[in-house]
């Protein structure tokens, strides 16, 4: 009988190996008050800080490291190659874009529906892309 490399055990699919995201970083010319915008708008609070670089964590638990940035913004659009924006999830999709919409947050697109999902892009206090996202059923 032979063993291929399919059938052999591997440290890369064992449980004990990589488990997923732990954070993403956003590079920002000002982390405190971007980390702040994260905490006024959209009910994170700051989790943990150190020489200029804040965790701001949600409330289901995800976090963005906020670190002091150097240089310029890139221009980017929606479809530019790369990380392109962050996905805030939300049970009541009304309700939160009720909440942000009175925060004076700028808004990228128009409220949508997508495949049963409800939408909208927004900006970040640093302009960083951002979407609100309901699930009607979650991915599997």
């Amino acid at each position: 009988m032979s063993t291929t490399a399919l059938s052999k055990p591997s440290l890369l699919n064992s449980e004990f190996m990589f488990k997923g995201l732990e954070h993403t970083a956003i590079a920002s010319p000002d982390p405190r008050n971007l980390a702040e915008w994260y905490v006024n708008h959209l009910g994170f609070h700051i989790n943990f800080e150190y020489a200029g670089n804040y965790f701001v964590k949600a409330p289901n638990g995800s976090l963005i490291e906020i670190i002091p940035g150097e240089g310029p913004p890139p221009s980017a659009t929606l479809k530019t190659p790369g990380i392109r924006h962050l996905a805030i999830a939300v049970d009541d999709f009304d309700a939160a874009l009720a909440e942000i919409q009175a925060k004076n947050v700028k808004f990228l697109t128009e409220p949508y529906e997508n495949q049963g999902n409800r939408l909208v892009f927004f900006e970040d206090g640093d302009g960083n892309f951002l979407h609100l996202i309901h699930r009607r059923k979650p991915l599997p």
